[in-house]
C-alpha cells in the first residue's frame, strides 16, 4: 500500500497549499493528454489524484493518519471510501485547477455519455448488520433498447459520420493570450459530443438508444455497516444513451434502531434489571445479544449501575477484522406494586438497616473515574 504523504512528495506536516501546489506540480506532469494516453501515466495519473482526495479533506486525512487505507475502508471518512477510475481523477482535476479541457489533443473520437449514476437506500436491521446480508433490490432503470440493441438508428439504418466535426465529437479553436497560444475544446453543437448522427432514429427510443424498465438488483451488505455509511456498485446503473457505459449503482445503509441497544461504532451498550436479592446474593442473569443471548454471572455484592464488559459481543468491524463489545449495565429493578408478603419482608429489612453505611467503599463517579484513570 502506498504511502499518501510520499506519493505526492510532501511530509506528514504539510499544510493545505503544500499539498494542493504538489499535486498540481506531479499532475500536470503525468496528465495523460501530455503523455499521448501511455498507461504508465494513466497510473500514475490517477494514484497521485486518490492521494490528493484524501490530504485535501481534513475528515479523510486524520482516519487516513490514525488507521492507513484501512481507516478509510472502515468508514473512518464520512461516504467510505474507494479507489479513482481515469474519469473521476481527471474529473477532480479540472473541477479544482479549471483547465477544462485544454490538453485533449491526444484524444480521438466521439464522446461516450456514460449513464446517469442512481442512489439507492438499503433498510437493515442490528441483526443484519451483525451478519451480513445479500439484499435484492427492485428499481427501474434506464436499460439498452431492445429494437435497435442501443444504437439509437431504426433497425436497418446506421449512425452516419458528423461532417462538422468529422467523427472527433469536439470543434477545436486557437486562441492567444499574454502566455501565448491555447488550444480549446468543445463539443460539436451539431452532434453534441457524439461524433455520428442518426438520420433515422429508432421509432421505439427515439433515437436514445434506451427505455425505463423495471430490474432486480442483488447487494452484498458486508457486515458491520452503519446508517449513513455506502457502498458503489460498478456499472450497473443506468445505460449510457446509443450504446454508453452504465453508469454506477451508490448503495446507501439505513439500520434501523433496535430499542434493546445502543451503538457506538462496532461496540453496543445495553441495560438489564435485577431484583435486589440478586444483586446481593449473586445470580445468573439471561443477557440480550444482537444474534440470541448470553448468561452474565453477576457476583455478589454487585452495585447497582455496575457495568459489565462482554468481550467480542458486539458488533463486527466493517472490512476488516475484529469485533466490538457489549457493555452490559446492571440495575436495580423497583417494582410499582408489591404483595402484603412483599411488603412485610421490606418493612422488616427496613428495621435492620435504618441507613447507608458511611463507609460504604467506592462509588459509582469513582469506580468510573478508576476505569477511566483519571
Amino acid at each position: 500500500m502506498a504511502d499518501y504523504y510520499e506519493t505526492l512528495s510532501v511530509g506528514r506536516t504539510a499544510t493545505d497549499d503544500e499539498i494542493k501546489g504538489a499535486y498540481r506540480k506531479l499532475a500536470m506532469r503525468w496528465h495523460p493528454d501530455r503523455n499521448n494516453g501511455s498507461q504508465e501515466s494513466e497510473e500514475k495519473f490517477k494514484e497521485l489524484t486518490e492521494a490528493y482526495d484524501v490530504l485535501r479533506d481534513p475528515n479523510k486525512r486524520a482516519a487516513y493518519d490514525r488507521y492507513g487505507e484501512a481507516g478509510l475502508r472502515a468508514g473512518g471518512a464520512p461516504g467510505g471510501f474507494h479507489h479513482f477510475d481515469l474519469s473521476e481523477a481527471l474529473n477532480v482535476f479540472m473541477r479544482d485547477f479549471g483547465f477544462g479541457t485544454m490538453f485533449n489533443d491526444a484524444r480521438e473520437g466521439g464522446s461516450v455519455r456514460t449513464g446517469a449514476d442512481v442512489k439507492i437506500s438499503v433498510q437493515l436491521t442490528l441483526q443484519e448488520v451483525a451478519s451480513g446480508v445479500e439484499k435484492t433490490v427492485s428499481l427501474k432503470l434506464l436499460e439498452p433498447c431492445d429494437r435497435c440493441h442501443g444504437q439509437g438508428a431504426e433497425p436497418g439504418s446506421n449512425a452516419q459520420v458528423c461532417q462538422s466535426c468529422g467523427g472527433a465529437g469536439e470543434v477545436r479553436r486557437a486562441q492567444r493570450s499574454f502566455f501565448g497560444q491555447f488550444i480549446t475544446v468543445a463539443p460539436c453543437p451539431t452532434c453534441k459530443g457524439e461524433g455520428s448522427v442518426i438520420a433515422s432514429p429508432c421509432k421505439k427510443c427515439r433515437g436514445e438508444g434506451r427505455q425505463r424498465a423495471d430490474r432486480e438488483i442483488k447487494v452484498q451488505v458486508p457486515a458491520g455497516v452503519a446508517t449513513g455509511q455506502y457502498m458503489t456498485l460498478r456499472g450497473v446503473g443506468n445505460a449510457g444513451a446509443r450504446g454508453g457505459p452504465r453508469g454506477d449503482i451508490h448503495v446507501v445503509f439505513d439500520v434501523a434502531d433496535d430499542p434493546r441497544f445502543e451503538r457506538d461504532g462496532e461496540d453496543l451498550y445495553t441495560e438489564v434489571l435485577s431484583t435486589y436479592a440478586q444483586l446481593v446474593f449473586g445470580a445468573d442473569i439471561t443477557i440480550p445479544t444482537v444474534s440470541g443471548s448470553v448468561v452474565l454471572s453477576v457476583p455478589a455484592g454487585t452495585q447497582s449501575g455496575q457495568i459489565f464488559h462482554l468481550r467480542g459481543r458486539g458488533l463486527p468491524r466493517v472490512n476488516t477484522s475484529g469485533t466490538g463489545d457489549l457493555h452490559v449495565r446492571v440495575q436495580l429493578w423497583t417494582p410499582d406494586r408489591l404483595t402484603e408478603r412483599e411488603e412485610e419482608l421490606i418493612k422488616d429489612l427496613a428495621q435492620v438497616q435504618k441507613s447507608v453505611p458511611i463507609d460504604r467503599g467506592k462509588t459509582f463517579w469513582t469506580r468510573m473515574r478508576d476505569a477511566l484513570g483519571a
